[in-house]
């Protein structure tokens, strides 16, 4: 009778399983946009030739973010308060930009407040509305990165990285996204523009201040925090995996749903294996070789933040994988790879995902006695 309770269990089972994986590749054919994939690629590809053009490609990843996460900051409307919104935008992104290069080569402790610090204030912009917290997010992900490229090139004797030309990048970056909105608004008759990712909020309305997010916005900077303490404290092996891979797949808020927190952590070990793979083709190569292999995945890592600006909101799950394998490829072109690097890289993904996953469990539980808790007439 066992045998047969088992036997009939199992497809069950297995139809539940079909049936989530299902619902974490599931796509929705209206959020497919190839023109603003296009356009974004037409205009990233703007620093990636002028840096291979002088010979500069460790500035690269800092003019890239400042292209993509402006695009996303952008508000739409008017031109003039586009521009303003966007300059500020570009402004804080400097900031933020010249601060991550400055301790990124610095004792661990700065690291790890400053992480803390950061990914804090990022969550706690949520009483500002929906639109300053998508703004505060991204600029808290760049942050991370840039400190990981930092701490990347520091580590790298044979390249040479300036504070004020990581702030140049970034600037140049936004001053690009400025310039071609400009003539885009000349071209569509000097109106009102809608924004460019038009599926993200941008409500700027005013929230309370309240337990649940003050407490949510604290285990986020924590988690973050303690894997800049592992990552760095412990000086391990491009251990800068793992609090990327952690930002990456955790919640960004309270409110999030199952299903998308479960394509983020999909997406960010799908995008982590991709790099792996693609990261071992320059292992033995040497002179011209090396050189061509590295601008070919740099060029590669532009295609998929291309296909990530296309599938946004056609698969959440593939957008992430995207993101992360653009990213992670960066971050490593600097750093001349090998079999070994492997293994490390996959172990740092893995505790980062199983991070995300701790606290998108206790942010469950926080929205649950969150509902559950009597409010007032």
């Amino acid at each position: 009778m066992a045998g047969e309770s088992d036997q009939a269990a199992r497809p069950v089972h297995g139809r539940r399983v079909i049936g989530w994986l299902a619902k974490l590749f599931e796509q929705n054919p209206a959020g497919l946009n190839w023109p603003r994939a296009v356009a974004f690629l037409d205009v990233a590809m703007v620093p990636l030739f002028v840096f291979w053009a002088i010979g500069y490609e460790q500035y690269l990843l800092s003019a890239l973010f400042g292209v993509l996460f402006v695009a996303l900051s952008d508000p739409g409307g008017s031109y003039g308060h586009r521009a303003l919104d966007i300059a500020v935008f570009g402004a804080i992104g400097a900031g933020v930009t010249a601060v991550a290069f400055a301790i990124g080569a610095y004792d661990w402790g700065r690291l790890v407040l400053a992480s803390f610090l950061v990914t804090l204030v990022a969550g706690l912009a949520a009483v500002f509305g929906a639109r300053r917290f998508v703004n505060a997010l991204l600029l808290n992900i760049w942050f991370i990165v840039a400190i990981a490229l930092e701490s990347g090139l520091h580590g790298a004797s044979h390249i040479t990285s300036h504070i004020w030309a990581q702030v140049s990048a970034w600037t140049g970056g936004a001053a690009l996204w400025l310039l071609v909105s400009f003539a885009w608004w000349l071209i569509s008759g000097r109106g009102d523009l809608s924004q460019p990712f038009s599926e993200l909020p941008g409500d700027t309305s005013r929230q309370k201040l309240t337990p649940p997010l003050i407490f949510f916005a604290l285990i986020r900077a924590l988690a973050i925090a303690g894997t800049f303490a592992l990552a760095y404290g412990l000086n391990l092996s491009h251990g800068y995996w793992l609090p990327i891979a952690t930002i990456i797949a955790m919640k960004p808020n309270l409110g999030q749903a199952t299903l998308v927190s479960a394509q983020r952590l999909t997406g960010a070990l799908i995008g982590a294996g991709v790099a792996m793979l693609l990261l071992l083709v320059p292992v033995n190569e040497t002179g011209l070789k090396l050189f061509a292999v590295l601008r070919g995945l740099e060029a590669v890592a532009l295609v998929l933040f291309m296909h990530a600006a296309a599938v946004r909101f056609w698969n959440y799950t593939f957008y992430t994988a995207a993101v992360a394998a653009g990213v992670l490829i960066l971050l490593d072109i600097p750093k001349p790879s090998d079999y070994s690097a492997e293994g490390y890289r996959v172990l740092w993904t893995l505790c980062g995902v199983g991070i995300g996953l701790v606290v998108m469990l206790l942010a469950g539980l926080l929205s649950k006695l969150t509902a559950k808790t009597p409010r007032p007439a």
